[in-house]
């Protein structure tokens, strides 16, 4: 993984805040945020599929041992000479299988170019990686922002952006995906710093300790 960082004093952060008054309040409390990412595009996803519908701690494990078995090369010629049931062994189901050959195949093949994927729209990326089985428009939105650094994301169905989304507006739960939606063109080009800084209201427990951002400053 990598890093980076970003600050209140970067131009996009000061575009974010004179545009939307409450998020200047979020992003006076939070200050700067250290941002991870992913930059192995393939082993990103990879362990974007292992890691569906599973806890956080159970898809390390599994990763871990995908690891491991492939002596850390998590390449497509690796997993393409893996027996299934190796891959069964370290607790992949079968259909979390199905999906990671089906990804492996296309990039081997050149059908997922992320050479391709690097110089395309943000729409058009998703469109390439919702065709591969196991990926989608979510975690196709994570790989934009985590993978390739895209700055104008905003995943509106992300639950983490929705309560954040909720609190800072103090909306409903039933219109917390509304909200984002309303916003989205208030905070264009700059969705994916709006969503880093939703994301740290629940990361720093915002939404539970406070019932508004009023009652921190």
């Amino acid at each position: 993984m990598k890093t980076f960082t970003i600050k209140q004093q970067d131009r996009s952060v000061v575009e974010l805040g004179k545009a939307d008054k409450q998020m200047k309040k979020l992003i006076n409390i939070v200050g700067d945020l250290t941002v991870s990412t992913r930059p192995d595009y393939f082993k990103s996803l990879v362990r974007a599929i292992t890691g569906q519908q599973i806890s956080v701690q159970a898809a390390s494990a599994i990763f871990s041992r995908l690891e491991k078995l492939l002596d850390n090369r998590i390449e497509p010629d690796a997993i393409l000479n893996i027996p299934d049931d190796d891959l069964r062994s370290i607790g992949l189901s079968r259909q979390k299988i199905r999906y990671l050959q089906d990804l492996t195949a296309k990039v081997h093949a050149g059908i997922l170019d992320f050479t391709r994927i690097e110089k395309i729209t943000n729409s058009e990326a998703i469109k390439e990686l919702t065709s591969i089985k196991g990926i989608g428009k979510w975690t196709s939105e994570m790989f934009l922002i985590f993978s390739l650094g895209r700055m104008n994301v905003l995943a509106v169905d992300d639950i983490g952006i929705q309560r954040g989304a909720k609190w800072l507006y103090e909306v409903d739960k039933t219109e917390r995906r509304q909200i984002l939606l309303d916003k989205r063109p208030v905070w264009d080009p700059h969705l994916t710093i709006a969503s880093f800084y939703l994301w740290e209201v629940v990361h720093l427990g915002f939404d539970k300790k406070y019932q508004s951002i009023d009652d921190i400053t």
